[in-house]
């Protein structure tokens, strides 16, 4: 190894100047030299000038030196290089030999990094475990985040008692300097789908006492449907004089003042002698008859009428519910593919864009969309009123790219709010 070019790297990369930093310690070994130490810097760096697939190539030198040891560091970075370079599945495979490695000293970031893996690779299930064990992992600083990834996981699954209990978790891991605000967000929306309204009003309420905290539009759309729900609820109860009369046998089927049943008419008169002058016996076969008439009459409508307004509200509750968990037409799937298809045939993307976006968004969106791309819908994440689709582009002229594509409800129809390559990794290049 040139000891000199390695200590003037290094010295580049802690100034920040990642170019020389790569510049330098590329003359610090020479071809087909095992040296880690130099390799792992040099991922780094190449981590932070966004050339995943050069930052994976150093970070795999690495590893082919074990002398250098850092196994579990090593093949972290590497699942972060591989994720951000779109090799989801090699960089969910180099995220589980870091976690076999018992010496990993933080082997949480790991299964934070594999739980996005398994995210894109549309395994809800192992994500959440991995999440879990990030979690758990007594090294974790602040599991909140894992916690409620794994709360996000469990509401994908339909387990929403499940996620209740991991964002409360989660909660209990904040500290007072953190921000709640989207946690309790989650937890109500977690308590909704639970049927539990009150908690899902007493979350909301503390997610909206952030005046710097926005709501979802499916997120309000949740709030607001849990408030009606608590106060039909509470319009509904009985007064206390109703629930007084009700114990002392008042209130029922049977009316004291009209006990041929709710005629509308007062109680006869003393002085009409033809009322007294019919038997008890009378009395009840009159009101038997009667009876008998109105059922035959009202019962025949009424289930021409019941049977008309179950059918409607099967159909519009079918309808509630498909618009609930995300669907339209078209669908998110076939406004992103026309989406590509509008690139590539050069007829304008306009018609597939949120309308709230400016020139300089919808010019960035049509920038950084292929021409000539096939594309492939790889998973999506749908809820009411945004949702998420995740595709991949091989190029014309070879590559791949994967791209994370927000979209917004427009009427029963979406429209596309914004295009981002999906680099999972980028946020924490830095390394191990």
């Amino acid at each position: 190894m040139n000891q000199q070019a390695y200590e003037s790297g290094k010295l580049a990369y802690q100034s920040g100047d990642w170019l020389g930093a790569v510049a330098k310690l590329g003359e610090a070994k020479a071809p087909g030299e095992a040296c880690g130490e130099v390799d792992h810097l040099l991922g780094n760096a190449f981590m932070k000038l966004g050339q995943y697939e050069s930052a994976a190539s150093a970070y795999q030198g690495a590893l082919a030196d074990a002398s250098y040891g850092k196994r579990g560091a090593l093949s972290c970075n590497l699942g972060r290089a591989l994720l951000a370079a779109g090799r989801t599945q090699d960089a969910a495979t180099a995220l589980s030999n870091a976690v076999q490695d018992a010496t990993y000293a933080s082997p949480y970031k790991a299964y934070m990094a594999l739980g996005g893996a398994y995210e894109s690779l549309g395994d809800v299930r192992n994500a959440g475990m991995a999440y879990r064990n990030a979690a758990i992992d007594e090294s974790n600083p602040s599991p909140a985040g894992a916690l409620s990834k794994l709360g996000s996981c469990f509401m994908r699954l339909g387990r929403p008692v499940d996620a209740v209990e991991a964002y409360r978790t989660a909660l209990d891991f904040t500290t007072p300097l953190q921000s709640q605000s989207q946690i309790y967000c989650d937890l109500g929306l977690a308590y909704v789908a639970a049927n539990r309204m009150n908690e899902a009003v007493d979350a909301f309420d503390h997610a909206a006492a952030d005046e710097a905290f926005a709501f979802t539009p499916e997120a309000q759309a949740s709030y607001d449907a849990a408030r009606k729900a608590v106060a039909h609820v509470q319009s509904n109860r009985p007064s206390e004089t109703d629930a007084l009369l009700a114990a002392a046998g008042y209130g029922g089927a049977y009316d004291p003042l009209d006990p041929t049943g709710a005629s509308g008419e007062l109680i006869p008169s003393a002085e009409d002698t033809g009322f007294f002058s019919v038997s008890e016996e009378d009395l009840v076969a009159q009101d038997m008859k009667e009876r008998k008439v109105r059922r035959k009459h009202r019962h025949t409508g009424l289930k021409v009428f019941i049977t008309i307004l179950v059918i409607l509200l099967i159909a519009v509750g079918g309808c509630a519910f498909a618009y609930w968990r995300g669907f339209g037409w078209p669908t998110q799937q076939t406004v992103v593919e026309s989406l590509f298809k509008a690139k590539t045939d050069k007829t304008g993307i306009d018609a597939y864009l949120a309308n709230s976006l400016s020139d300089s968004q919808r010019q960035a969106i049509d920038d950084s969309l292929p021409s000539g791309a096939s594309v492939t819908i790889s998973g999506s994440d749908q809820s009411m009123g945004a949702s998420t689709v995740y595709a991949t582009a091989d190029l014309s002229q070879g590559g791949t790219v994967s791209y994370t594509i927000e979209l917004v409800r427009d009427g029963i129809s979406w429209k596309v709010s914004s295009v981002q390559t999906s680099f999972s990794s980028q946020s924490d290049g830095q390394g191990n």
